[in-house]
């Protein structure tokens, strides 16, 4: 069953001159683990990270970093939370999230499905 959809759409370009501009912002919103990626990538992560925020209806207090995005080689991203967003999807019943990103001329995009049993 399907319990939220969420979609975001990113500006690569303003998201990477936001990163430089406020270099902080890098450490508030992605893991260690993230941080290490492409700007580019950040940029899908970000998406991402927003479209499952708003697939849990938005609730107030998630912490950035308590979503992770995880490329397999071959298969579909996996998305993994903890702490505050796994609180989140608990309250709302979310056994899982279904994730596709991209990014292309410009722009990085994410789709969100969670969904329960």
């Amino acid at each position: 069953m399907i319990v939220g959809v969420g979609i975001d759409v990113v500006d690569v370009a303003r998201f990477v001159d936001t990163l430089h501009r406020v270099p902080a912002l890098r450490t508030r919103l992605f893991t260690p683990e993230e941080q290490e990626m492409p700007e580019t990538s950040l940029a899908a992560r970000f998406a991402a990270k927003e479209a499952i925020a708003k697939a849990l209806g938005a609730p107030a207090g998630m912490s950035w970093q308590d979503a992770t995005v995880r490329r397999v080689a071959g298969a579909q991203p996996v998305v993994e939370v903890v702490g505050t967003v796994a609180a989140a999807a608990a309250a709302a019943g979310v056994d899982r999230f279904h994730l596709s990103i991209s990014h292309d001329a410009g722009i990085a995009s994410a789709v969100v499905i969670a969904e329960r049993d």
